[in-house]
Order: structure tokens, then C-alpha cells, then sequence
């Protein structure tokens, strides 16, 4: 990485009306009736390119073979030779498919580097979620089988207690899990997008200096989020359990939570930014206002799509080691069959325990790397960050790189 905002510097971007309409010859114009002034011998339709550079007049002699820089690419318009693609992507603007092809490249070029981050990390995590379960969380209420209106309610709200117990430390495990898998993995993918070979201790080493600015972002987002929902919650709540109260709790739920769910997209390249750009966390939020604004529902698409497919992999992971867990732990299963709450003992937790752990080491790199590709492909598109990276990656043709770049 550099010492310097990024890959480019921020807010640049190409020049303003290229390609556009004025760029192109006029047609000579005449009353009708007049003879055209074009020569009668004009080449065959669809047959002839413009020339890339002024000439004598006479016929264009052929191009030489486009250098093959990426392989699979498509030729650009005007026959310009394809999209370099020294790492992981194409440096052009990414289409869905290949942004989330990128991140899965990365976890498949990559994979010591990664899984020895996400393993360790998961491992950590669900040890420390299974400690939890195990002493933390009370025990379920024990439900009678004709309960009265208040019975019923008190072990609603009992249950409501357990749960949120439970929620707390599970939440702060995994945002610890995030925060350290989303610093190093960064990196490794920032690398890969240049074709460059990375260790975990060279990652480590390059994201250490800013874990302390993460850690407040990390932890800034959730607050900001939680802010947002009490204050939609709280004119419901003060007005109590009436009828108006209930419809206006319910709908300050629902208005918090397509705020909430509009700043998360809104800062979501914020981690991005505040890595590779060296960002401090006020303005790594303000960079990425600024890369998301116009894109906001593409962004919020593939973001969407990335954690249906990440549900998907845990549940096709975690249900088969449910199930055995169930087998294994007669008391679990015992439980469920007669209706009573299940009481789980060490085998269910510790089969279920490996099955999250399979899990969060095949989808934490991938959802990774869409957050950062997306971060890159924004860049591309708005400030023309592809020639700095292919200059960066010493792709012949972009000129050498400068002394800002080094690293990934």
C-alpha cells in the first residue's frame, strides 16, 4: 500500500464530455435537390474503423493483433484491446458476476493466507459463543401446558430475557471476528487485484498500524445504528400500550429500519476507505458518501444478493451438522419430541460449533471481497483508478510505477 490516499488520488476523475456529440464531424448540409459533396466511392457498411492516429489519406492498413492482457476479456469498442488483468478482475468496470468471481478468485489464489486468518478467527469465536451458551445464557422456562394470559406473558418475557443475554456477547464475538477478519482480508485482496503473492504476516503487519482507527468504526456503525431505532421506538413507547402507541412503535420500527438499512449502504465502502486510503473514520465515512452517491441501489443489489448467498452456504453447511448434532445429543432430540424446551448438552454444541466454523471460513473471505471489490469498481468508474492499478502492476503499455505505489 502507499502513504497516500489510495491507489489515485481521490476526486479525480476523467475528462468531462469525451465522446459526446460535438467531438463528431458535421454532415455538410445543402438545400435538397443539391448534390451531395461526399465522394460517390464510399467502403462497404460495417467494413472500416476510424484511424487511431492522423495519416496521408488513402486506405487504413490493418491493425496489428490486440496484445491478449486478460484472458477472456472482450474486445473494447473500436477494437481497443481488452480490460488488463494482472490479478483477480479485469481493471475495468466489474459487472456483478465478476465482482463476486473476484472475491471467490481471491479465496482460491489465496487460500493458505486466508483460510489461516479465518480459521483462527473463527475458531476463536465460536469457542468463546459455546462458553456462552453453555454458562451465560439461563436456562429456557419451563412452558406448562395450559398456561393463564399473565403465565403466558411472563414466559414471553423470560424467554425475551434469555435471548437477549444471549445476543449480547454473541454480538460483540462476532464484531470482533469482523473487525480483525476485515483488516487483514483487506489487504490480501487490495494485493490479489495486482497478481501479487501475499503472506499472512506480511498482511498482518501492513494492517496492524490501522486496527486502532477500525476498531472506532467497527464499533461507530452498530451505535449509529441502535441511535436510529430508539428514535424511532421511543414516541411509540412513551405513548404506552394503547392502540395508537402499538401503531406508532410499529411504524417507527419500520421507518428506523429503511434508515438504518439506507446509512448502512451509504457507508458500507467505509472499511475500504479507511485501509487502503489510510482514512481516518469521520472521513473514511464522508469517502464513502461520496463513492456511493448516484450508485446507491446497485450497491445495495449486490450487497443484498452477496448475503442471500451467504445464507445460503451457511444453511447448506450447518444443517447437516444439525442434524447430527440432534443424533448425537439424545437430550436435545428427547426434547424436542415431546414438546418440552430442549436442553442441549457439550456434543451439540461442539458439532454445531464446527459446522459454524466451515462456515464463517468460506463466506467471511467472500464477503470481504465483494465489500472491497466494490470499493475498487466504484474508483474505476468515478476516478479512473484501472490505470493507475495496471501502472501499479507493471502491465506494459501504462508506463512504469510511480514511487506513491507500492504494495497492494
Amino acid at each position: 500500500m502507499n502513504d497516500t490516499p489510495g491507489w489515485a488520488s481521490p476526486g479525480s476523475s476523467p475528462s468531462d464530455g469525451r465522446g459526446s456529440d460535438a467531438d463528431r464531424p458535421a454532415e455538410p448540409s445543402g438545400a435538397p435537390g443539391t448534390p451531395s459533396k461526399w465522394s460517390a466511392n464510399q467502403p462497404p457498411a460495417g467494413q472500416w474503423s476510424p484511424p487511431t492516429a492522423p495519416g496521408p489519406s488513402g486506405p487504413v492498413p490493418p491493425r496489428a493483433p490486440a496484445p491478449d492482457w486478460g484472458g477472456g476479456q472482450h474486445q473494447g469498442a473500436w477494437g481497443r484491446p481488452p480490460a488488463a488483468k494482472p490479478g483477480v478482475i479485469p481493471l475495468r468496470p466489474l459487472g456483478v458476476g465478476e465482482i463476486l468471481d473476484g472475491a471467490v478468485s481471491t479465496l482460491r489464489a489465496h487460500w493458505r493466507t486466508v483460510l489461516g486468518i479465518t480459521l483462527t478467527v473463527s475458531v476463536i469465536t465460536q469457542i468463546g459463543d459455546i462458553l456462552v451458551q453453555r454458562y451465560l445464557v439461563p436456562a429456557p422456562p419451563q412452558l406448562s401446558a395450559d398456561p393463564t394470559p399473565e403465565e403466558a406473558l411472563a414466559q414471553s418475557v423470560e424467554s425475551l430475557k434469555a435471548s437477549l443475554v444471549s445476543l449480547g456477547p454473541t454480538m460483540i464475538l462476532t464484531l470482533i471476528g469482523t473487525f480483525i477478519t476485515t483488516a487483514v482480508l483487506t489487504i490480501v485482496i487490495s494485493r490479489a487485484v495486482l497478481g501479487r503473492p501475499v503472506t499472512l504476516s506480511d498482511a498482518w503487519r501492513e494492517a496492524r498500524p490501522r486496527l486502532p482507527q477500525l476498531l472506532g468504526l467497527t464499533l461507530l456503525l452498530p451505535l449509529l445504528s441502535a441511535a436510529v431505532m430508539a428514535v424511532g421506538l421511543l414516541p411509540g413507547l412513551l405513548l404506552g400500550g394503547s392502540a395508537p402507541g402499538v401503531l406508532l412503535t410499529v411504524l417507527g420500527g419500520l421507518a428506523a429500519l429503511v434508515g438504518i438499512v439506507w446509512l448502512l449502504v451509504r457507508f458500507s465502502l467505509s472499511y475500504s476507505a479507511l485501509m487502503l486510503e489510510r482514512q481516518g473514520v469521520i472521513a473514511s465515512l464522508r469517502r464513502s458518501a461520496k463513492l456511493v452517491q448516484g450508485a446507491w441501489w446497485r450497491i445495495f443489489g449486490v450487497l443484498t444478493l452477496t448475503m442471500l448467498l451467504m445464507f445460503l452456504i451457511s444453511m447448506i453447511i450447518a444443517i447437516p451438522f444439525t442434524v447430527i448434532a440432534f443424533a448425537v445429543d439424545g437430550e436435545g432430540l428427547g426434547g424436542l419430541l415431546t414438546g418440552s424446551a430442549p436442553e442441549f448438552g457439550w456434543p451439540f454444541l461442539i458439532i454445531t460449533g464446527i459446522g459454524a466454523v466451515i462456515a464463517a471460513s468460506i463466506t467471511y473471505p467472500i464477503s470481504s471481497g465483494v465489500s472491497v471489490l466494490l470499493y475498487i469498481d466504484q474508483r474505476i468508474r468515478r476516478e479512473a483508478l484501472d490505470l493507475d492499478l495496471a501502472r501499479a502492476a507493471g502491465v506494459p503499455g501504462y508506463g512504469p510505477a510511480d514511487g506513491t505505489t507500492s504494495g497492494g
